[in-house]
């Protein structure tokens, strides 16, 4: 049984618990937070921008903890799962790999690439599992992607094109300053470069197009450059008309089928344009069967059965490898860079 401590109890931290309502071999067994409210179990303050409000949650079973400290030192949490806001990752996620936990951070690992690097350094170095976590690749659609580009079930990818677009979020005072996150080029699109380094591979430059606004980008139009590999192209940013709270979708190109994918909410509906369709060479489409629990938390429940088995020895760490989340930090201030510069700028 994998014991897993939450450190911050925030709409993210709201989530990893109700997700790991359904893991197997691993539950939350800990709690930190300095809300009093919330250890007593009122989480109704707790609003995100998908799923249900926050509600009244039994913690009778679980320890509560005031200082992150004490969680991270108590011997019988096996993960520690960070979910505090990104500019307290690096500090706090270095006390953990000081300490010799094993963690879990969301996404992004931080927004500084220096702060980044030393984190995947020290992990490396202590032999300490350090799982970042996008949850992009554990949605159903996205999976079945990444597993179609990885087995070449349809032959070798050709070309690939991605999109994930916003309007400026209203709905939160802590997202409505960009800069804050790192700018959308950080907070929103790096769940399409991690995507793009997990599934297809770190590509070795990008050429960027875009908006940047105090040396963030807010907009940004990318080609990833692959020495013999596919077309790789992305659209992303944060300056959609208002109607159009957000949208995500791919084209994937491959040798023997072309396969499609585009939803979002607009004026605030979900719309799924296309589902997720395989374009076949005999003039078929079909539309391929994804499973999945269903749940809102669903794609975070497998995530963190990932996370938990490969700390049990069943399973590689995939998606949460820290690796890849560094990698996906250094295309997004790759892009920066081209952008500003209108070069190509190696990652």
């Amino acid at each position: 049984m994998v014991r897993i401590g939450i450190i911050g109890i925030g709409f993210m931290g709201y989530t990893h618990f109700e997700g790991a309502r359904d893991l197997t071999n691993a539950r939350v067994t800990a709690v930190a937070t300095r809300d009093a409210a919330k250890l007593a179990g009122d989480w109704t303050s707790i609003q995100g921008n998908f799923g249900p409000p926050g509600g009244h949650v039994d913690l009778s079973d679980v320890r509560k903890y005031t200082d992150y400290r004490q969680l991270i030192a108590d011997p019988e949490i096996d993960l520690v799962d960070v979910c505090l806001p990104t500019d307290r990752h690096f500090e706090v996620v270095m006390e953990c790999l000081q300490a010799g936990k094993p963690t879990l951070v969301e996404k992004p690992i931080s927004v500084q690439l220096p702060e980044a690097e030393t984190m995947v350094r020290t992990a490396r170095e202590k032999s300490v599992p350090l799982f970042v976590a996008h949850v992009l690749p554990f949605f159903p659609e996205f999976r079945f992607a990444a597993e179609a580009i990885q087995d070449q079930r349809f032959g070798k990818l050709l070309a690939a094109d991605f999109k994930r677009v916003i309007c400026r979020p209203d709905w939160s005072s802590d997202m409505s300053d960009f800069r804050k996150l790192g700018g959308w080029g950080i907070d929103l699109h790096i769940h399409d470069n991690h995507f793009i380094a997990h599934a297809c591979g770190k590509p070795k430059a990008v050429f960027s197009r875009g908006l940047l606004q105090d040396g963030f980008v807010n907009h940004v139009h990318s080609t990833y450059i692959y020495d013999n590999g596919p077309a790789v192209t992305c659209v992303s940013g944060g300056i959609a008309g208002k109607a159009l709270q957000f949208s995500h979708g791919f084209s994937l190109y491959f040798e023997n089928a072309t396969v499609l994918f585009d939803a979002g909410t607009l004026a605030g509906n979900w719309v799924v344009s296309r589902p997720l369709s395989v374009m076949n060479a005999d003039g078929t489409m079909t539309h391929p069967e994804l499973g999945g629990s269903g749940k809102w938390c669903g794609a975070f429940t497998d995530e963190l059965q990932l996370a938990a088995d490969t700390l049990a020895g069943c399973r590689q760490a995939g998606a949460l490898s820290g690796e890849t989340a560094l990698a996906a930090l250094q295309l997004c201030w790759a892009e920066a860079r081209s952008i500003e510069s209108g070069t190509i700028v190696p990652v």
